[in-house]
């Protein structure tokens, strides 16, 4: 039977999965509760990884050794990269690319680990399908859309380096966590899909748009992943 994996870097990204789910058991790993137990009669594990690729990483691999997930669900907010992607929508990850890797110097393309032979960590496409048509169901006013997250240990609110991911990574939305989930879930041989709602637009505005609308983005991608569990599991 398929177990997901559903990480949010934050509290608010989290809290309403946790008090829609049964919760059979909490266990705490590397300062991390893993709330164990059943999302509309699905096995799930939900977890707040904290913010940042290292925490998300170690969070995947915890999932991944101790309570033998079958899948990966990152959810959680993000600034927007695309002018198609306004404060609200959602993003579906098709790929993924840690945009604050560079070892250009012996060679390898920037974001490219040593090591991986491509830059970009791909989701997996029947989840993304089944995502992008719960989004509709639960959130039918949010407009979503597929395509690339780039991750970084940044908080991105400054127009050129706005720019320069786009330009570089062709971007759509910017965060903290997501791509290096897909590194991992990758290395472990775990499908995965990242969701994104857009709570900025990662320029000089990002810090007074974020805290307004990060509540509403979250509940937004709370909403789509309940959705999303009634028909994985159909």
């Amino acid at each position: 039977m398929s177990k997901l994996g559903i990480i949010g870097a934050m509290e608010q990204e989290i809290t309403a999965l946790k008090e829609a789910m049964e919760v059979q058991t909490v266990t705490t790993k590397a300062n991390m509760d893993f709330y164990d137990g059943l999302l509309e009669g699905m096995p799930v594990v939900v977890v707040r990884s904290g913010i940042g690729k290292v925490n998300a990483a170690v969070c995947v691999q915890i999932l991944a050794d101790i309570f033998n997930v079958t899948h990966i669900i990152n959810t959680g907010i993000a600034g927007s990269l695309n002018a198609n992607l306004e404060i609200g929508d959602i993003l579906i990850s098709e790929q993924a690319i840690q945009h604050d890797v560079d070892a250009t110097i012996f060679g390898y393309a920037p974001g490219q680990i040593p090591g991986f032979s491509s830059r970009e960590f791909t989701a997996d496409s029947s989840m993304a399908e089944i995502a992008s048509a719960a989004c509709s169901r639960a959130n039918p006013d949010v407009h979503v859309l597929k395509g690339r997250v780039v991750s970084g240990d940044q908080f991105i609110s400054n127009a050129a380096v706005k720019q320069h991911l786009i330009t570089e990574f062709q971007g759509d939305c910017a965060e903290m966590e997501g791509a290096s989930i897909a590194q991992a879930a990758t290395l472990n041989e775990l499908p995965f899909i990242i969701i994104r709602a857009i709570s900025d637009k990662a320029d000089g505005s990002a810090q007074m748009d974020y805290p307004t609308f990060e509540l509403q983005a979250a509940e937004h991608c709370a909403k789509m992943v309940c959705e999303f569990v009634k028909s994985f599991q159909a």
